[in-house]
């Protein structure tokens, strides 16, 4: 995420400038050893999205409090998903993605770490024809949605969430939200370039071009979903759009631990995450976690 200095240089370029054509990634699916590993290694906890696994752990964790079953759509190496198991050992969790290798690093994972409420399971998530009507307390999907070839594509994913969530179920799901200028764009794809594989950045970049508009999130929620889904985005710039279901009471242990979790992040990522929340809240989300 950007400093918070910056927010007004490139405000002016996202809202400043004609849309930038929406580019879909040229694979769906990563099914390279090699890039899988390379991805899956610069993306882990510790590395330069802690702040940002942090805050969607914190925000997963309020929405499906109460829930014995969640579905992961898009798991990818399941960094995330393994830190939402951690934080609710309650909770059984099936991480869902459409390539094989970077399951089996996903697997290798959560077994690193000795969770046991963790299953995972080959699937389209446009297609969930494994996964029962009605039969899942809780959907989540962090930054996976970009990868959908369509606007078809991603109205058949928002159609088969609706019929696998029970009523009333929640809903946590996060993207990118497609900005206006190329510059924009370059700037936040390597950013942290020294720090990470390239590889890593090129995907970012790759991931941005690839993103879909904050309205096209709005009209296909609005059309498919649960009609407690609300759509949220970063405050000025869009890079950032969540798509959730009201939060439910966090327990007093958890919340602490959150804290303490906070606390623990090294200078650097907890500025970053203190940007995160603030960009969210400035864009209406309320009810911060970490308070």
């Amino acid at each position: 995420m950007p400093r918070l200095s910056m927010i007004p240089t490139f405000a002016r370029e996202v809202f400043g400038q004609r849309t930038l054509p929406r580019e879909p990634e040229p694979a769906l699916v990563m099914d390279d050893p090699e890039e899988v590993a390379a991805y899956s290694e610069a993306g882990r906890i510790d590395g330069v999205m802690a702040a940002a696994y942090l805050y969607h752990s914190a925000r997963i964790s309020q929405v499906i409090q109460g829930c014995s079953q969640v579905i992961d759509l898009g798991c990818g190496p399941a960094t995330q998903l393994a830190q939402v198991a951690q934080l609710n050992p309650e909770i059984s969790f099936l991480g869902m993605d459409l390539s094989s290798p970077m399951l089996e690093s996903a697997e290798s994972h959560v077994r690193s770490l000795g969770l046991t409420n963790v299953q995972f399971r080959l699937g389209d998530i446009t297609r969930l024809e494994s996964v029962a009507d009605q039969s899942a307390d809780a959907v989540i999907s962090t930054m996976a949605l970009h990868h959908l070839p369509s606007m078809n594509h991603l109205r058949a994913c928002f159609q088969e969430i609706s019929r696998v969530l029970r009523p009333g179920g929640a809903l946590y799901l996060v993207d990118f939200g497609r900005l206006k200028s190329l510059r924009s764009v370059l700037f936040f794809a390597y950013m942290n370039a020294k720090h990470q594989p390239h590889l890593f950045s090129l995907d970012y970049e790759r991931s941005l071009r690839a993103a879909f508009l904050l309205e096209d999130f709005q009209s296909v929620a609005t059309e498919c979903l649960p009609r407690q889904a609300r759509v949220y985005s970063t405050f000025k710039m869009p890079i950032l759009v969540l798509i959730k279901s009201p939060d439910r009471l966090l327990p007093d242990m958890l919340k602490a631990r959150l804290k303490e979790m906070r606390q623990a992040l090294p200078s650097r990522y907890r500025h970053d995450l203190e940007d995160i929340r603030l960009l969210f809240k400035l864009g209406g989300l309320g009810n911060d976690p970490f308070r």
